[in-house]
């Protein structure tokens, strides 16, 4: 995620400030149907933090639907799960998938301890555990997907393209790989985990040139709105002056694999036209990369006139946001990618 000046970054920090509004003429289909919802599920306790996922399955009496695992957006510091409840009940009542919400550690969280490959730890892990659980929810373990906005954009692109990097020992040189908060009862698979799909919306990729510019320092108000003083995202031993391969081993940009030596799902990536945040430049430049590595099986899609964060459940004043007229055309452009490819 780019740094930007302090009121930009307030702007942007509101995301998640659902406020009360008149309904907007929604662009939803006019039928939908049935989904249970099975709430706060508990899935792992790392270093004893209880983290849970919403799992929200269609009632069209298949057998067993294809699962999309949502990540939330608040820049690693905000937010939670509920900011995309109603993303998350769409897609369940207009499309025929499985969809499980979930929360993931904050750098807050735990005394201001957490760090970001921990993340992207718990990022795995969730993935490691719907595969394991999700038959039980109505879920097909063999087709997954991920999807998440800005923060949450940024670790389902981790998830869907280094996924070979998952160990029990610890985030460390030369490997730098990636201990998921929950282990499977038979241990990590042997050759890592895939996923099928991904759709990654305002995504951020860059966590060094983020830093540099100031991420980790106080003029990011997302550290004062998530309660924590601002530090490293690997804490106080690292910086990304002395320690640059550190915050690239986190950064999708620096870590794409040319298409001869690794596959990658199908990816949509969306993004608003007037994004200040994540702008529609970066969000090409990483695309432009990718296909650069010989990867094609690629759609991207501008949401014209919309801002950051047109996913998100409720409506944000600040962003000129509302779900049912912003975040529909998205989910509905979203559903139309899943019913092509699954």
């Amino acid at each position: 995620m780019r740094f930007f000046p302090l009121y930009l970054v307030i702007i942007a920090a509101m995301i998640g400030c659902k406020q009360p509004t008149a309904p907007a003429t929604s662009t939803a289909p006019a039928t939908a149907h049935e989904y249970t919802r099975a709430a706060d599920v508990q899935w792992a306790a790392p270093r004893g933090f209880d983290l849970t996922m919403d799992i929200y399955t269609p009632q069209t009496k298949k057998k067993k639907y294809p699962v999309i695992i949502m990540y939330h957006g608040g820049g690693w510091l905000i937010n939670n799960k509920s900011i995309m409840d109603e993303a998350a009940a769409y897609l369940a009542s207009h499309g025929e998938y499985v969809v499980c919400n979930v929360n993931y550690r904050l750098l807050g969280d735990l005394d201001n301890s957490v760090t970001m490959d921990e993340i992207i730890g718990d990022a795995f892990g969730a993935l490691l555990w719907v595969r394991e659980n999700i038959a039980a929810y109505g879920g097909d373990p063999q087709q997954l997907i991920v999807t998440g906005d800005s923060a949450g954009g940024h670790l389902a692109t981790m998830v869907a393209t280094q996924g070979h990097k998952l160990t029990t020992g610890q985030f460390s040189a030369p490997a730098y790989h990636f201990q998921p908060s929950y282990l499977p009862a038979a241990g990590l698979p042997e050759n890592g985990v895939e996923v099928q799909g991904a759709m990654i919306s305002y995504g951020a990729f860059d966590h060094l040139s983020s830093a540099l510019n100031g991420f980790e320092q106080a003029g990011n108000i997302f550290w004062q709105l998530g309660g924590a003083s601002p530090r490293g995202i690997f804490g106080s031993a690292y910086s990304p002056q002395d320690d640059p391969e550190r915050y690239k081993m986190v950064s999708p940009v620096y870590l794409i694999a040319p298409a001869t030596e690794r596959d990658y799902p199908p990816m949509l990536f969306t993004v608003g036209s007037k994004d200040q945040l994540t702008t529609p430049a970066s969000i090409q430049a990483y695309l432009n990369k990718l296909k650069a590595a010989g990867h094609d099986d690629l759609e991207y899609w501008v949401h014209e006139g919309r801002n950051h964060a047109f996913l998100d459940s409720g409506s944000n004043e600040f962003l000129g946001n509302e779900f049912s007229r912003d975040a529909v055309p998205a989910l509905e452009r979203m559903l139309t990618w899943l019913n092509n490819n699954f």
